[in-house]
């Protein structure tokens, strides 16, 4: 389903909150264990770098994870991620209650995916995002697919991407060439 590009640049200009899930769209959706059960997790600077242009640039970021982990929420507050919602199977009720407390409607939400497990909450807000390597499924039922894999620029790709649809990304960009 994905949308022609008007049509996509209408949704992303719409765009006042991202959610993101973590396994697959964060990560490469590898779980790593440690003997003792602990838990490591591979981010990729990059997609954090986005994360924070987003920030900088009016886009609020959220997490919604049907796992929970002290390593997302360790990186999420290195980033500066508010709204935290993890060890949530129902992605639909949490997006439910996530849009309730930050007091965005569903047209200016964007959720980006992997797995079926996102299909409910990909499937209730104004835009439903793909990564790159996702479950035919999620990529069917997307409105945009994103050319990177999960946890290879997937989530650069779509920050960067809404920022530009915004008019906000050129002037991010300055303060590094200008800087």
């Amino acid at each position: 389903m994905n949308l022609d590009a008007t049509t996509l640049r209408t949704h992303q200009q719409a765009v006042r909150l991202l959610i993101l899930d973590v396994d697959g769209v964060l990560t490469d959706g590898s779980l790593f264990l440690g003997d003792g059960g602990e838990q490591y997790k591979a981010f990729n600077s990059r997609d954090g770098h986005g994360i924070r242009l987003a920030l900088d640039g009016g886009i609020e970021i959220a997490i919604l994870t049907g796992r929970t982990s002290g390593v997302v929420e360790h990186r999420m507050r290195d980033l500066g991620v508010e709204h935290l919602i993890q060890g949530r199977r129902d992605k639909g009720e949490a997006l439910h209650e996530l849009l309730q407390r930050t007091g965005h409607d569903p047209a200016e939400a964007a959720f980006m995916g992997d797995d079926i497990v996102d299909l409910p909450a990909m499937q209730r807000v104004g835009l439903g995002i793909a990564v790159g390597d996702a479950h035919p499924l999620v990529c069917q039922h997307a409105q945009w697919v994103t050319e990177a894999h999960g946890g290879r620029g997937a989530v650069r790709e779509a920050c960067e991407g809404l920022l530009a649809a915004q008019g906000r990304l050129d002037a991010l960009f300055e303060t590094y060439l200008n800087g």
